[in-house]
């Protein structure tokens, strides 16, 4: 089979299971945990490990419900759960001193980037399994159509490589607010540490999305190449057939 046939088209999605599914995953892995630790550690007084522990509450929900909702865990909620494991060690190591939090905070994601890093020897990439989170709607028919786009080379290389960034990018990330912490006041990097991190993120963000559409692009473009020369062959041996 060629690997530059076209990519099949994305089945419906139900508008309203990908709304319901955006919003789930944002506000239970995101909006809640903030707010819940926010509220624990300035308005109660919660040690900073009680609070991250309680909040990732939130995202163990947001799994239960995807196990509920699809009947199966799939490998976004599995992750999530890493990085949960992983940050609450992370935060048990060590003192618990301003510019050792600031450190730990950084070794999270650079533990991310490691994660990205290490699936690149696996089956399939960690942005394969991101990809399909926010690309369907968790149908069985769209996250048929997601799996079968494994088949592609483009569609491989391109995970690959958005894996590759990914990791590369938040280890960088990670040493570099590491060494900044020990170089800068602390109240400088409680300012400068968010700040740094909603950066990357937002430029992998666009990266991605301009990457993924040029992938595309250039797959169709390959694929309407490879058609247009199987056609003129047709012709030609037409053409060529004796009367």
């Amino acid at each position: 089979m060629s690997t530059h046939l076209a990519r099949p088209a994305p089945p419906a999605r139900s508008g309203a299971a990908t709304a319901i599914g955006w919003i789930l995953t944002i506000g239970l892995n995101v909006v809640a945990p903030i707010i819940t630790y926010n509220m624990l550690v300035d308005d109660h007084g919660w040690s900073e490990f009680s609070a991250l522990l309680l909040s990732s509450v939130w995202p163990v929900l947001d799994s239960v419900i995807v196990v509920a909702w699809h009947r199966k865990l799939d490998e976004f909620a599995m992750v999530t759960l890493v990085f949960i494991v992983i940050t609450a060690a992370v935060t048990l190591v060590g003192d618990p001193s301003a510019r050792a939090l600031l450190v730990k905070d950084s070794a999270v994601t650079g533990l991310f980037g490691l994660l990205c890093l290490s699936t690149l020897l696996a089956k399939r990439p960690l942005m394969f399994y991101f990809g399909r989170k926010f690309a369907t709607d968790g149908t069985p028919e769209s996250t048929a159509w997601w799996n079968g786009l494994w088949q592609y080379e483009g569609f491989r290389t391109s995970l690959t490589r958005m894996t590759l960034v990914w990791g590369v990018a938040y280890v960088v990330e990670a040493v570099v607010r590491i060494i900044l912490a020990y170089t800068l006041s602390t109240k400088t990097m409680v300012v400068l540490s968010p700040i740094m991190i909603y950066t990357v993120l937002g430029a992998l963000g666009v990266w991605t999305a301009l990457y993924g559409k040029r992938s595309q692009a250039e797959g169709e473009r390959r694929a309407a190449a490879v058609a247009q020369a199987a056609e003129a062959e047709a012709a030609g041996a037409a053409g060529g057939s004796p009367a």
